[in-house]
């Protein structure tokens, strides 16, 4: 196998939050090119989300305009958060104009590559993407109408990822794939197949596990259909990581990132899919306005005050719990102070 064993985020080599927040520029910004989905997945709140919309073209370019405010280019524009990308017909343009732009360092995205296909990939991979993130739903065509709900082909669902990593391999380009699936209900041999399948057309390629991060989403809930005694894992994260159950004080999330929904709105969490974190308007601020403005200064100063759980949205994160790579609890006091100075 060509691939990694490894997680689709960088556990290791991590900026240190402590010796750089307050940031005048975030490092992360999510956009969601679409709020629609041709997935039902059953571990995927997409499918309780109201009023899904496209991006329109227009508001996004509005969005990379916007990051020329800001001190220095962002390090990653994550193309992604509710839906499914590839579902907006501008998507191409998108990469090619923030490519164009200089305002951004990294563009990633994560899609669950039903959609793509050889013409598809390689306009992808020639607008510049930097990384893409491939969801696997299912391991055959009965597990996908399984578990996400929907039809596929499933021999030719591999083969277009595979013309995806041969077309990259061809033309030399230099985006990254990565491929994960989520193993809960996969069998050991299932599991093997996985990376015997695409462990050689992908760089990092991983088996997750599906956990509660949603406020007021629980996965054993909607997998009771399929095993009725089904239990997350409490020993381990996300990306297989070892965990104690425990969760931090202060969400880190909301001093280096910032989430923009499909209609426009700014939310102060990637995870926040009924909206209740909204920090401000696109189409009437400008992203810099928003980063700055006291909405989401009122947040990071109730984490750093220990006071995230007064908060009826944030208070059962299990993000914090289970994907968290970051921990500025034992900080939080000299980040405080470091932010108060500066307002």
């Amino acid at each position: 196998m060509k691939a990694k064993i490894k997680p689709r985020i960088n556990l290791e080599g991590r900026t240190r939050l402590e010796e750089v927040i307050p940031l005048s520029t975030p490092f992360i910004i999510f956009v969601d090119p679409s709020s629609i989905c041709n997935s039902k997945c059953k571990f995927c709140p997409n499918r309780q989300i109201k009023n899904k919309k496209i991006m329109d073209f227009d508001l996004f370019k509005k969005v990379i305009d916007d990051l020329k405010e800001f001190d220095k280019p962002i390090k990653v524009l994550r193309m992604y958060k509710e839906g499914e990308p590839l579902l907006n017909r501008s998507f191409v343009e998108m990469i090619r104009y923030t490519k164009i732009s200089k305002h951004v360092d990294y563009i990633d995205t994560t899609t669950n590559g039903l959609l793509l296909n050889p013409e598809l990939s390689k306009k992808i991979l020639d607008a510049g993407l930097d990384k893409i993130n491939i969801s696997v739903n299912g391991m055959s065509n009965k597990q996908f109408m399984e578990l996400a709900d929907i039809k596929v082909d499933f021999d030719k669902y591999v083969d277009n990822i595979r013309n995806l990593y041969d077309i990259r391999e061809t033309n030399g380009y230099k985006c990254e794939i990565c491929i994960k699936i989520a193993g809960d209900f996969l069998t050991e041999e299932e599991k093997t197949r996985f990376y015997d399948i695409f462990g050689d057309y992908t760089d990092r390629i991983n088996i997750e596990n599906s956990v509660n991060c949603w406020p007021n989403f629980n996965i054993e809930e909607k997998f009771k259909s399929i095993d009725k005694n089904f239990k997350i894992s409490q020993t381990m994260g996300i990306y297989n990581q070892p965990i104690d159950g425990s969760e931090v004080i202060v969400c880190p999330y909301l001093f280096y990132s910032t989430s923009i929904n499909s209609d426009g709105t700014v939310s102060a969490c990637f995870l926040d899919w009924k909206h209740k974190l909204i920090i401000g308007d696109i189409k009437k601020q400008s992203l810099k306005e928003i980063w700055n403005e006291n909405l989401l200064y009122n947040l990071q100063i109730q984490n750093l005050n220990g006071k995230r759980k007064d908060n009826s949205i944030c208070k059962n994160c299990g993000q914090l719990i289970f994907g968290n790579p970051d921990n500025i609890d034992k900080y939080r006091n000299k980040i405080l102070e470091n932010i108060l100075h500066e307002n």
